[in-house]
C-alpha cells in the first residue's frame, strides 16, 4: 500500500481510465507500464473504426491525454491546447475523446466557407447535444479560422452557451417540444423559457470545445484579448517542444519496424535523429538573430524526417542491391563466353552435313511439281471455252426476260384501271341499276358489252337486250365476283370481234355514261380497261415462251461448266500439296543456311566479346567492391542525407555548411555506438550523379553549388517543396524542367481548385506560384496530404478528390524573406532559392563575357553543353549494356546488339575520354581568358547585394535581378572600349559601379544617398582588402569604453571613451597620451569648424583615410557625415558625392510596357508635371485621348482597371497617382502589371505614384510592383548648394532676358533663388530653422519670378517693400502659420531684397556676395565658384544648428550601414532579465518614490489670501493630481496584468512597452507638460516639480527664485506678476507688459524675494549665448548648444515706458520643439541688429 501511494505521489497523474477504459473513475496512474498498456489498447481500438493514427506514446503524450481526458470528463470542460503545429494537439485530443465516448466534429472549410456556414455547422451540434443527447468534441484549429469573426461565435458559446440566431424560429419550436417530457421528468414545469435553459444546459455538458491555437506570432494574445471566454472559459494545456528523451523514444519506436538497419546501431541512430532535430533549432536561433529569417521545426517535421529516412533508406538499399545484382549478373555472363565457343564451332559442322541433304530433297521435288501443273494448265483451257458458251446464253435469256417485262409492264394500267372501275361497284348501285326499267341506250350498250365479254367459250349471246341484261345482274353479289375473278389472260377471239362496235361506239366512254348511271360507267370503265389488257397480254405471250426455252439451255450448260470445275479444283488440290511440300523444303534449307551463318557470326563476336571483357571486368569488379562497402555505410549515409533534405533547405550556405560538417558529421563518430558512414560524404552524389545535374543546368539552374542542392533537395524531398524565390531563377528552371506539363496556378485566380482537382487525379505537376505568407485554408489536407479512403483520395474543402500517387505539388514564393508559421513549414520542405554572391558572380561573368567575347562564351557554353551530355550519353550506354545482359537468356552470345553495344560503350567512352581531354585544356584556356572579367563580375554580384539589402533601410527599397541584369547590360555596353585589357576591365568596373549606382541613387531618398554611397566603398574597399574591417567595425559599432572622465575640456566623457577604445588597437597605441600631453593642439584641431577638411595633429596626419575617420568619430561625431562624403569621394570620385537630378527623359527610355515608373512622392514636389511635359512632347496628351490619369480613392479602382486594359491594347499612357491609398486593391493591381507586361502594345507606359509608409509596419506595395519598376524620388535637394542649383532650373536664358529692366530684375531673381533654397533647407535644422514644416515648392518661386517681372514692368521705380510683402506675406507666407516663421521669413527678405542691392553690397551669406550681370550658364558657374562650402553660416545660423542634427544623422548613418553588414554574432542577447521582470522593477521603483497627492481642501484653508501666485499654485497643484492619479491607476491595473490577475487590454500592453523602451506613456503624457525626455529622466524631472510644488504650497511664500520650467503652465505665472502690480498700481492688466533684465545672478545668489516683479531661473539659450559681462547677446561658442541664463528679474511696466531700441525680441519655449510649446516674448539686450539673432533662430528654452 506504502509503495503504491508513493509511487502515486512521483506520478501525480490522475485521469478518469487510470483502471482501464469503460466505467470513468477519477483515479491515480499507478505507474508509466500500465498506462501505456491501456492507451495502447485504446488506440488499436481506435484505430479499427477510424482512420488510423500511428502515435508514439512516450510519457509526455501520456500525460497529455490524461490531461485532455481531465479536462473533457470535467462539466462543462473545454481545452485550449496550445503549441506550434505539429505538436500533436489533434490526435491526442481524438484519442482522448474516443476513450471517453465522445465523438469529435471538425469543420470542412471550402471556398467561401463563412459565418452562415460555421452557424448551420453549430446548428447541428447543438441539436446533436442538447436533443440527441450526443456526447461531442468540437475541434477546431488555427488553420480553421479562416474568419476572425468565427471567433464570436465560439466565443459566446464557450462563455454562456447562447449564440445569437443559431437556430430558426421552426428549429427553436422543434426543440423545445422535443424537451418537453424530460423537463416534465425533472419535475420542472415545461414552459418555453425552462425547455430552453434545460436544452442550452445539456449542450454546455454534452458539447465540449477543443481549440488547438500556436503561440507563434501576436496572434494568440489578440485573440485571448478580443475573445475573452477563449481563455477564461477553457482549461488551458501547452505543448511544449519535445524533449530530447522524447525525441528519441519516438525515432527508436519507429526504428524497430525498420528492417535494413542495423538492430546494433538503432540507438545510436534515434540519438542523432533527436540531435539534428534539436541543432536544426539551435541555429534557428542564431539564423533569426543574424539573417532575421524565420525557420521553425516542429514535432511533425522531425517524423516526417523518420518518414523520409525510412523510404530514402528502403529506396537507396534497392538500388544499391539492383545495381550490385546487374554487375554481378554482367559479370558472370561475360565470364561464361569462351567456355561456350568450342559448343558454337561443334554446332556449325553438324549444321553444314544438313544443309546439303535439303538441299537435294527440295531439286526432286520441283521435278513432280512440273508434270502436275501441266495436267492442270490443259483441263483449265477447256473449261474456259464452256464458261464462253454459257456466258452468251446467259446474255440472251436477260434480253428476252428484259422485254417481257417492259411490254407486261404497259399492260398494267389498263389492269389497275379495270379494277378501281369494280371498286366504284358495290351492290346498292347496282341494284338501282337493275331497277331500271328502260334505261338510255347508252346503258343497255354497256350491259350488252360485259354479256359479249363474260361469254363462257365464246358463245356470245344473240340476246343482248336489257332484260337479259338484267338477268345477268339478278344476282349482284355472284355478278360482281364473276367480274372480280375475270380470266383477263384467256379472252375469246369471238367475243374480242364482238366488242370491237361496242367499244369504236363514241358514247361508250364512261364519262358519258356516268351521267346517266354510275355502276353502268363504272361496268363501260371495266369493259374497255380489261379489253386493253388483253390485246397487250396477247403481244408478249410468244416471248415468254421463248424465255422458258432458252431458260432451259442455260441450265443444261451450267451442269456441263460444273463438272469440268469440279475436275479442275480436284487438280489444283493436289498441286497445292506439292508446292506446300516444295516451299517447306526451301525454308529449311534457307534455316538451316542462316543458322550456319550466324553460328559463324556469333564465334567471331563471341572472340570479339573475349577481347572486349578484359577491360570490363577490370571496372566492374571495381563498382561492384565499391557498392558492398557502401552497403556497409548505407544505415549512416542515408542518415546524413535525410537530415540534408528535411532541415537543411531554408538555410544559407554558411549554415548548411555549419550544421552538416560542422555539428552532425562530428557527432555520428562521438556516438557510443559510432554508425558506419563514408568518410568525407558528399550528400549530393548520394542523391543525384553528374548526368542529372548536367540535365538540370541545361534546363536553366544556375550553376553553383547552392542551386544544385536546392535542386537536389526539391527533387528527393517527399513534403511538398516550397521555393523562396525572389530573384525568380529557381520557377524559370522548374518551367522549363516539367516543361507543357506543369501546371501552374496562383491562388485564388479563378477556378484554380478545379485546376488542382484535375491534377490531382491525374497525377501532374502542379506549381502554385508567387504565393503570400498564409494559404488558402482550403489547401490545409493537400499541403499536409491528408489521405482518405485508404490513401486513394484526399479532401479539398468539401469534396473528395481522387488522389493519384504521382501528384507532385511544389509552392514557390517571390518573397524575399517570408515569416511562414511552423505548422506551414512543417507541411513543406522550405528551399532558400536566393541567389547568392559566388552564384550571381558567375552567372554575371557569363554575361559579361558573353558580351566581350562571345565567341569564348560560345565555346565555353558548348563545351559545357557537350560534356553535360557526354555524362548523360555514357550513363544512358553503360545503364542499356547492363540492363540487356541482366535481361539476357543463358547463351546471349547471339544477341549481337548486345555486344554491339558493348563496342559501342567502349568506343564512345575512348572518344568521350579523347574528348574530354582536349576539352580540359581548351576549358583551361578559356577560363583564363574568362577569369580577367572576374572582377568586374564579382564588382557587380557585391553592387546587387547591397542594392538587394537596402530593403531593411526602407520597404520601398526593392529592386530585382532582372531589372538588375538590364542595367548590369547597358554598363557594359556603355563602357569605354579600350586595346589593354586590364584597363578595358577596369573601365568596366568603373562603368558597371556609376551605372548600378545612378540607377538605385534616383531611387533613394536623399537622407538614405550617403548611407549607400558609405556602404558600397566600405565594401568595395573590404573586397579588395584595402582596408582592416577591425577599423571600419569599430567605427560603425563605436564600442566606446563606458564609466571613463575625460581629461581635457574639448571632449565629452563619450569621446574619450572612444578614444580610450581606440588606443587598445595597435594602429592607435598611446592616441589618448598625445591628446593629453599636446591638448592645446588637439583643442584647435577639435573645435576647428570643418576639421575634416584640416590635417591631424602630428603623426596622425600619415594615417590611412580609415584611421582618421575613426578618430574623428570620437573627436567630433557631428562632422561625420561630411567626412564620410569626402571618404566616398576619395576613393570612388567626385561622382559619387555630386546628386544632380537624371533628367526624366533618360529614366524614360528604361522604362516600357514590362518596366513602370514608379515616383516615390515627397511633400512639396509633383512629378508628374514632367510626365504630362515629356508626354506633350510625344503626343500623349488628355486632348489625344491616349493619356489617362487616375487618382485612386475609393471607387476609383475600376476606373484604373478600364484604362491599364485600354492603354495596354492601344498603346497609351496611364497614370496611377496615390496607389497608397487602396491597399486592398494593390494586389489586383499587381496580376495586372504582370499581366500586361508580356504582349502588350509597345508604347504603353504607366507610371504610378505613392506615398513611402511612416513605418515599416504599414508599408503596404507589393514586392512585385515596386521591384519591376523605375523608382524615382523627387524630393527637394538637400544642401545649399544643390537647393540653390535646383532653384535656377526652373528658369533658363530666355527667362533672364524677357524683363526690359534687365539688371534689377535678375539681380532680384537670384535674391529669390538663393532666398527659396534658404526657406527649403533650413527644414533640415528642425525647429531651430522653421518652428513648424512647410512644403515650399517650386511653384512659389516661379510664381514670385512671375509676380517680380510684372511690377518691374509696370512700376518705374523698383517697389521693393511690395515685392517684400507679396513674396513674404503671400507667396510663402501663405504656408505659414507661425507667426515667429513669418517674422524669420519676413527678416530673409529684408535683408535679401533692398535698394543696396543694386550697389552691390548685399551678401547673401559671410563671403557670398550678389552676383553681377551675368548669362544663365554664369550664374551656375558662379555658384560651383563662389558658393562656400555646406555650413550653417549660409543660412545665418551658428555652426552649433547643425550639431544636434548632424550628429543624430551620422549615428544613423553608422547604424543604418552597420545592419546592412554581413551579420555574424553567435550567441545574441542571451541572459539578462526578461521584459516582464524589466517592467515591473521600473513600475515599483515609481510607485515607491511617487509621493501622495496635494490635498487641495487643506491647502485651501491654509491660504490666507487668494493673491494670483496662490491661485497659480493652486492650479498647478489640480493639474499635478491629474497626473499622479494616473500615473497609479494606470500602474496597479498593469502591475495586476503582469500578475495575471486582469486581463491584458491593449492600453496596459501599450503601457509596458513605452516603460520598457523607456519612453512616457501616452495617457501620462496626455495630463502633463511638454517634454522630450525618456522616461527616466521624465520621472526625475516629475519628482522634483512635485518637491518645488511642495516647497511653495507649505506657506505659499513666493520662492526667491522662481524655476519657471517646473509649471505645467508658465503663463499663468508670467501673468501673475503682471496681475499682482495692476492691482497694487491699479493699473489696467490689457495695458501692460513684462520687462525682462537679466542679472549676473545664479540660482544660489538670490536669497530675498525682489520689492516687486520675480526673479525666475532655469532658462536656457539656444542659438547665442548671453554675455553676462556686456549684458547683451552675443556669438554662441562652438559645441556648447544651450548656455545656461543667469537669473532674469521679471517685473511689470505700463506698455507705453516699455524699452525696445537695441532690443531683440527672444520667443521663449518650453522645449527644443518650439512651435506649439511657446510660452512668452522677452526683449534682450543686443549691439548687433535684432534681424541677426532672428535668422540665427535665436531663443529661450525651458527645458533641454
Amino acid at each position: 500500500m506504502q509503495e503504491t501511494l508513493e509511487q502515486t505521489r512521483i506520478m501525480n497523474m490522475y485521469c478518469h481510465f487510470a483502471h482501464g477504459v469503460g466505467e470513468p473513475k477519477y483515479m491515480p496512474v499507478r505507474d508509466w507500464e500500465t498506462l501505456n498498456k491501456i492507451l495502447m489498447e485504446a488506440l488499436e481500438n481506435y484505430n479499427e473504426l477510424n482512420a488510423a493514427m500511428s502515435l508514439v506514446l512516450f510519457e509526455d503524450a501520456m500525460s497529455h491525454i490524461c490531461r485532455i481526458n481531465r479536462i473533457l470528463e470535467s462539466p462543462r470542460g473545454n481545452a485550449l491546447l496550445v503549441g506550434v503545429g505539429g505538436s500533436g494537439k489533434q490526435s491526442l485530443t481524438r484519442l482522448a475523446a474516443y476513450i471517453s465516448s465522445l465523438e469529435v466534429f471538425q469543420i470542412t472549410l471550402r471556398k467561401g466557407y463563412g459565418i452562415p456556414d460555421l452557424k448551420i455547422d453549430l446548428a447541428n451540434l447543438y441539436l446533436n447535444a442538447g436533443v440527441k443527447n450526443v456526447g461531442t468534441v468540437f475541434l477546431m484549429t488555427d488553420a480553421q479560422v479562416a474568419d476572425e469573426k468565427f471567433l464570436v461565435l465560439v466565443n459566446d458559446l464557450l462563455a454562456s452557451g447562447e449564440i445569437p440566431d443559431l437556430l430558426s424560429d421552426e428549429e427553436v419550436e422543434n426543440v423545445i417540444n422535443n424537451v418537453r417530457n424530460e423537463v416534465k421528468g425533472q419535475g420542472l414545469m415545461d414552459t418555453r423559457e425552462n425547455c430552453w435553459k434545460f436544452f442550452i444546459d445539456r449542450v454546455r455538458r454534452q458539447l465540449k470545445v477543443a481549440l488547438c491555437f500556436s503561440p507563434v506570432g501576436n496572434k494568440l494574445r489578440i485573440r485571448s484579448r478580443k475573445f475573452p471566454a477563449v481563455v477564461n472559459c477553457t482549461a488551458i494545456n501547452w505543448f511544449h517542444e519535445w524533449p530530447q528523451e522524447a525525441l528519441e523514444s519516438v525515432s527508436l519506436r519507429f526504428l524497430q519496424e525498420t528492417d535494413n538497419v542495423d538492430p546494433a546501431i538503432k540507438e545510436s541512430v534515434s540519438k542523432f535523429m533527436a540531435y539534428v532535430h534539436v541543432s536544426v533549432n539551435e541555429k534557428s536561433k542564431s539564423y533569426l538573430v543574424n539573417e532575421r529569417r524565420y525557420n521553425y521545426t516542429t514535432p511533425k517535421s522531425f517524423l516526417e524526417q523518420i518518414k523520409l529516412y525510412q523510404s530514402l533508406l528502403a529506396k537507396k538499399s534497392k538500388e544499391l542491391t539492383a545495381k550490385m545484382e546487374r554487375l554481378e549478373n554482367g559479370l558472370q555472363k561475360l565470364n561464361s563466353t569462351s567456355a561456350q565457343v568450342d559448343d558454337l564451332k561443334a554446332k556449325l559442322a553438324a549444321q553444314e552435313v544438313e544443309l546439303k541433304q535439303k538441299n537435294e530433297d527440295a531439286d526432286k521435288l520441283i521435278q513432280v511439281v512440273g508434270v502436275e501443273t501441266e495436267k492442270v494448265s490443259k483441263e483449265k483451257a477447256i473449261a474456259d471455252g464452256e464458261e464462253q458458251k454459257v456466258a452468251l446464253i446467259a446474255e440472251e435469256v436477260t434480253r428476252t426476260q428484259r422485254d417481257c417485262e417492259e411490254d407486261l409492264a404497259k399492260a398494267e394500267p389498263a389492269l389497275i384501271a379495270a379494277q378501281e372501275a369494280l371498286n366504284t361497284l358495290n351492290k346498292n348501285n347496282l341494284t338501282e341499276l337493275k331497277s331500271f326499267g328502260s334505261p338510255p341506250s347508252a346503258v343497255t350498250n354497256v350491259t350488252a358489252a360485259v354479256l359479249v365479254l363474260t361469254a363462257l367459250g365464246g358463245k356470245v349471246p344473240k340476246d343482248r337486250s336489257w332484260k337479259s341484261a338484267k338477268v345477268m345482274m339478278a344476282k349482284v353479289d355472284g355478278f360482281l365476283d364473276s367480274l372480280i375473278n375475270f380470266n383477263k389472260e384467256n379472252i375469246h377471239e369471238n367475243c374480242l370481234k364482238a366488242i370491237q362496235p361496242y367499244m369504236h361506239d363514241p358514247e361508250f366512254n364512261p364519262e358519258f355514261i356516268a351521267s346517266k348511271s354510275l355502276a353502268a360507267a363504272g361496268l363501260c370503265s371495266w369493259v374497255v380497261n380489261i379489253v386493253k389488257f388483253y390485246e397487250v397480254y396477247c403481244d408478249v405471250e410468244p416471248k415468254r415462251q421463248a424465255l422458258n426455252k432458252a431458260n432451259a439451255e442455260l441450265a443444261a450448260a451450267q451442269d456441263k461448266l460444273a463438272i469440268i470445275k469440279a475436275k479442275i479444283t480436284q487438280l489444283n488440290e493436289n498441286l497445292a500439296k506439292l508446292t506446300a511440300k516444295f516451299e517447306q523444303a526451301t525454308a529449311d534449307k534457307l534455316k538451316c543456311q542462316q543458322e550456319a551463318e550466324s553460328t559463324e557470326r556469333t564465334i567471331a563476336l563471341a572472340n570479339r566479346l573475349v577481347k572486349e571483357i578484359a577491360s570490363k571486368n577490370v571496372r566492374w569488379a571495381e563498382a561492384v567492391r565499391n557498392f558492398k562497402q557502401q552497403e556497409s555505410t548505407l544505415c549512416g549515409d542515408v542518415l546524413l542525407i535525410t537530415a540534408f533534405v528535411s532541415y537543411l533547405g531554408y538555410f544559407t550556405k554558411k549554415y548548411r555548411q555549419d550544421l552538416m560538417d560542422g555539428m552532425w558529421k562530428p557527432y555520428l563518430g562521438q556516438l557510443k555506438v559510432p554508425i558506419p558512414v563514408t568518410s568525407d560524404l558528399d550528400p549530393l552524389t548520394m542523391l543525384t550523379d553528374d548526368a542529372d545535374v548536367a540535365t538540370w543546368q541545361n534546363e536553366g539552374l544556375p550553376a553553383d553549388r547552392m542551386s544544385t542542392e536546392n535542386a537536389t533537395i526539391l527533387t528527393s524531398c517527399e513534403r511538398w517543396p516550397l521555393v523562396i524565390d525572389p530573384q525568380l531563377q529557381g520557377i524559370k528552371w522548374i518551367k522549363n524542367k516539367y516543361g507543357e506539363d506543369l501546371r501552374v496556378v496562383r491562388i485564388g485566380q479563378k477556378g484554380y481548385l478545379d485546376i488542382m482537382e484535375h491534377a490531382l487525379g491525374a497525377g501532374e505537376a502542379v506549381l502554385i506560384e508567387n504565393l503570400e505568407e498564409s494559404v488558402d485554408p482550403v489547401l490545409g489536407p493537400l499541403l499536409s496530404r491528408e489521405t482518405i479512403k485508404k490513401g486513394r483520395c484526399i479532401k479539398i474543402g468539401d469534396k473528395e478528390c481522387e488522389y493519384n500517387s504521382s501528384f507532385r505539388l511544389i509552392l514557390h514564393t517571390k518573397l524575399a524573406n517570408p515569416h511562414y508559421q511552423p505548422e506551414m513549414q512543417a507541411q513543406c520542405t522550405l528551399i532558400n532559392f536566393t541567389v547568392t554572391r559566388d552564384g550571381l558572380e558567375d552567372q554575371l561573368l557569363a554575361a559579361v563575357v558573353s558580351m566581350e567575347r562571345p565567341d569564348l562564351e560560345e565555346l565555353k557554353s558548348n563545351l559545357t553543353k557537350q560534356q553535360n551530355g557526354f555524362k548523360i550519353t555514357l550513363k544512358t550506354l553503360e545503364d542499356n549494356l547492363l540492363s540487356r545482359l541482366s535481361s539476357a537468356s543463358g547463351n546471349f552470345l547471339g544477341d549481337t546488339a548486345l555486344v554491339e553495344n558493348l563496342e559501342t560503350t567502349k568506343r564512345t567512352a575512348a572518344e568521350i575520354e579523347e574528348k574530354v581531354e582536349e576539352a580540359k585544356v581548351t576549358e583551361v584556356k578559356i577560363n583564363e581568358a574568362r577569369e580577367h572579367y572576374r572582377l568586374a563580375a564579382g564588382r557587380a554580384s557585391l553592387l546587387y547585394f547591397i542594392m538587394n539589402d537596402l530593403n531593411k533601410i526602407h520597404p520601398m527599397y526593392q529592386f530585382s535581378l532582372k531589372a538588375f541584369s538590364i542595367v548590369f547590360q547597358m554598363a557594359v555596353k556603355k563602357a569605354p572600349a579600350d586595346e589593354v585589357l586590364k584597363q578595358r576591365v577596369a573601365n568596366l568596373i568603373d562603368s558597371i559601379t556609376f551605372s548600378v549606382f545612378q540607377y538605385t541613387t534616383r531611387g533613394l531618398f536623399e537622407c538614405d544617398k550617403l548611407t549607400y554611397a558609405a556602404q558600397v566603398t566600405f565594401q568595395v574597399l573590404l573586397i579588395n582588402k584595402e582596408i582592416n574591417p577591425k577599423e571600419l567595425d569599430f567605427l560603425l559599432r563605436y564600442p566606446a569604453l563606458p564609466g571613463v572622465s575625460s581629461p581635457v575640456d574639448f571632449l565629452s566623457n563619450q569621446s574619450w571613451g572612444g578614444i580610450k577604445a581606440l588606443s587598445n588597437m595597435e594602429e592607435f597605441r598611446n592616441l589618448d597620451r598625445d591628446i593629453e600631453g599636446s591638448a592645446k593642439r588637439w583643442k584647435k584641431f577639435a573645435e576647428s569648424e570643418c576639421p575634416e577638411k584640416e590635417k591631424f595633429p602630428q603623426e596622425w596626419k600619415n594615417k590611412t583615410t580609415l584611421q582618421q575617420l575613426c578618430m574623428m568619430r570620437a573627436l567630433r561625431p557631428d562632422r561625420m557625415t561630411y567626412a564620410v562624403r569626402d571618404f566616398v569621394e576619395e576613393k570612388l570620385g567626385s561622382k559619387y558625392v555630386t546628386s544632380r537630378s537624371l533628367d526624366f527623359s533618360t529614366s524614360f527610355e528604361e522604362s516600357g510596357p514590362a518596366i513602370p515608373m514608379f515616383f516615390i512622392l515627397s511633400p512639396g514636389v509633383d512629378p508628374l508635371k514632367d510626365v504630362e511635359r515629356h508626354g506633350k512632347k510625344l503626343g500623349f496628351t488628355f486632348n489625344n485621348r491616349n493619356f489617362h490619369n487616375v487618382s485612386l480613392g475609393q471607387g476609383q479602382e475600376v476606373v484604373a482597371e478600364q484604362a491599364l486594359d485600354l492603354a495596354a491594347r492601344e498603346g497609351h499612357w496611364v497614370i496611377l497617382q496615390n496607389i497608397h491609398l487602396v491597399a486592398k486593391w494593390l494586389s489586383t493591381l499587381e496580376k495586372k502589371m504582370e499581366q500586361h507586361s508580356e504582349g502588350s502594345h509597345e508604347n504603353f507606359h504607366v507610371f504610378i505614384s505613392a506615398e513611402p509608409a511612416p513605418s515599416p509596419d504599414s508599408h503596404i506595395i507589393p514586392q512585385g510592383i515596386l521591384e519591376n519598376s523605375i523608382k524615382i524620388t523627387n524630393e527637394p535637394p538637400t544642401g545649399m548648394h544643390a537647393n540653390l542649383h535646383k532653384s535656377l532650373d526652373n528658369f533658363n536664358q530666355d527667362t533672364l532676358e524677357m524683363c526690359a529692366r534687365e539688371n534689377e530684375f535678375k539681380s532680384i531673381l537670384f535674391a529669390l533663388c538663393y532666398f527659396h533654397a534658404v526657406a527649403a533647407e533650413r527644414r533640415k535644422f528642425g525647429a531651430q530653422g522653421w518652428n513648424r514644416s512647410y512644403p515650399f515648392n517650386t511653384g512659389d518661386l516661379t510664381i514670385s519670378v512671375n509676380v517680380l517681372y510684372n511690377y518691374l514692368e509696370a512700376n518705374a521705380k523698383v517697389p521693393y517693400d511690395d515685392l517684400r510683402y507679396l513674396f513674404g506675406e503671400i507667396m510663402y507666407g501663405g504656408h505659414i502659420t507661425d507667426d515667429w516663421d513669418r517674422r524669420l521669413c519676413r527678416t530673409y527678405l529684408e535683408e535679401f531684397i533692398k535698394p543696396e542691392m543694386m550697389e552691390g553690397e548685399v551678401l547673401l551669406a559671410a563671403g557670398f556676395p550678389l552676383p553681377p550681370n551675368l548669362d544663365y550658364n554664369g550664374y551656375h558657374q558662379y555658384i560651383d565658384d563662389l558658393l562656400p562650402p555646406e555650413s550653417p553660416y549660409l543660412y545665418g545660423l551658428h555652426p552649433n544648428a547643425e550639431i544636434g542634427f548632424l550628429t543624430l544623422t551620422s549615428e544613423k548613418l553608422f547604424r543604418t550601414v552597420l545592419e546592412m553588414q554581413p551579420r555574424d554574432s553567435s550567441g545574441g542577447e542571451g541572459g539578462g532579465t526578461t521584459r516582464e521582470e524589466k517592467v515591473k522593477t521600473t513600475l515599483d521603483e515609481v510607485m515607491e518614490k511617487l509621493p501622495e497627492e496635494f490635498n487641495i481642501a487643506e491647502l485651501m484653508s491654509k491660504a490666507e489670501e487668494r493673491t494670483p501666485y496662490v491661485v497659480v499654485a493652486f492650479q498647478e497643484c489640480e493639474r499635478m493630481n491629474v497626473l499622479t492619479s494616473e500615473i497609479k491607476r494606470s500602474l496597479k491595473e498593469l502591475d495586476l496584468g503582469l500578475k495575471g490577475e486582469l486581463t491584458m487590454t491593449s492600453d496596459m500592453e501599450n503601457l509596458q512597452n513605452a516603460i520598457f523602451f523607456d519612453q512616457v506613456p501616452d495617457s501620462w503624457s496626455k495630463r502633463a507638460y511638454p517634454s522630450m525626455a525618456g522616461l527616466a529622466n521624465w520621472f526625475v524631472d516629475l519628482l522634483n516639480r512635485i518637491k518645488e510644488l511642495e516647497t511653495w504650497t507649505s506657506d505659499f511664500a513666493l520662492p526667491s527664485a522662481v524655476w519657471l520650467a517646473g509649471f505645467f503652465n508658465p503663463q499663468s505665472f508670467l501673468t501673475a506678476i503682471m496681475q499682482s502690480m495692476a492691482r497694487r498700481n491699479e493699473w489696467p492688466l490689457d495695458k501692460m507688459c513684462l520687462q525682462c533684465d537679466v542679472t549676473k545672478k545664479n540660482r544660489e545668489d538670490c536669497s530675498a524675494l525682489p520689492r516687486e516683479g520675480a526673479y525666475i531661473h532655469g532658462l536656457f539659450m539656444e542659438g547665442a549665448r548671453w554675455d553676462s559681462q556686456g549684458g547683451i547677446i552675443a556669438d554662441a561658442r562652438l559645441k556648447e548648444l544651450t548656455p545656461t541664463m543667469p537669473v532674469i528679474f521679471l517685473k511689470a511696466i505700463p506698455v507705453d515706458k516699455q524699452d525696445t531700441r537695441s532690443m531683440y525680441p527672444c520667443p521663449v519655449y518650453k522645449t527644443h520643439l518650439r512651435g506649439p510649446t511657446y510660452v512668452w516674448t522677452f526683449n534682450l539686450k543686443t549691439k548687433e541688429k535684432p534681424s541677426k539673432w532672428v535668422l540665427a533662430g535665436v531663443s529661450l528654452l525651458l527645458q533641454i
